[in-house]
């Protein structure tokens, strides 16, 4: 059996930074996860998506007040709650020290993905086979073949413009090496050379100069830390539409209405 053909975990991440956030204000609500969507909270479409894909025999939700999520969680079709730690990488670490090797392969989304297919998850899976991390990515003709009129930051290299599909697969223990560095670098997710610093002044210098594609950048941090990496191109469009703004929202209920 093969890594995808194996039942998954799967973590959603349903956090929020400190502060208020804005659409969450917006809408009326304390938790970006709550905020209604096309008549559900956002992470209920999610936690949906993920129960009717059957590739998963865990789905844990990570949030600061998991509770409060209860009522939204089991609209889904229910999932695991747990308390979301001081950052992403160390929440994730502790569900995986708690679990043990019954955790792998693990596949991480977050709550603000109310676009998320059954499609989408089987492509992504798929696609990152055996590889101990896998990211999933929109390339900008994809976006603009489809949804012309969206506007995003484009991570820039030699094989194309990157906009990420918030889908990492982390299929076996090697890749919580990866997890130790995800704090620090998620600050610079936007820009591809601050990316690429925090795993050394030569890969940054590549990908300053566009010299080097997304695809063999990701191998390359890959062989440094021990473990393979892989980018998973997603011809799904919607892949990397999040919601995170108002005008995101508001894209992303058109697309979903249009659905049928």
């Amino acid at each position: 059996m093969t890594t995808s053909e194996k039942a998954w975990t799967a973590v959603i991440l349903a956090g929020q930074r400190p502060g208020t956030d804005a659409l969450a204000a917006a809408f009326g609500e304390t938790w970006k996860a709550l905020v209604p969507f096309c008549g559900e909270p956002m992470v209920t479409h999610v936690v949906r998506t993920l129960n009717a894909s059957g590739r998963f025999s865990r789905i844990i939700v990570l949030a600061q007040e998991p509770e409060v999520l209860r009522k939204a969680v089991d609209a889904g079709g229910g999932a695991e709650l747990a308390e979301s730690g001081a950052g992403i990488s160390t929440s994730i670490l502790k569900q995986i020290d708690a679990t043990g090797d019954a955790i792998w392969p693990l596949l991480v989304t977050t709550a603000d993905h109310p676009l998320l297919t059954v499609a989408m998850i089987d492509t992504f899976l798929r696609s990152a086979g055996s590889a101990g991390l896998a990211v999933g990515m929109v390339e900008r003709a994809v976006m603009q073949a489809a949804h012309p009129e969206n506007r995003r930051t484009w991570l820039k290299f030699r094989d194309g413009h990157w906009s990420g599909a918030n889908l990492f697969a982390l299929g076996d223990p090697a890749a919580k090496a990866a997890l130790t560095l995800w704090s620090a670098a998620e600050q610079d997710r936007k820009t591809a050379w601050k990316l690429f610093l925090h795993f050394g002044p030569w890969l940054a210098l590549r990908a300053l100069t566009r010299t080097i594609g997304l695809a063999e950048g990701l191998a390359r941090v890959g062989q440094r830390m021990g473990f393979s990496a892989r980018l998973v191109p997603m011809p799904q469009a919607e892949a990397a539409i999040d919601v995170d703004k108002v005008s995101d929202h508001e894209q992303a209920s058109t697309i979903f209405a249009g659905r049928g």
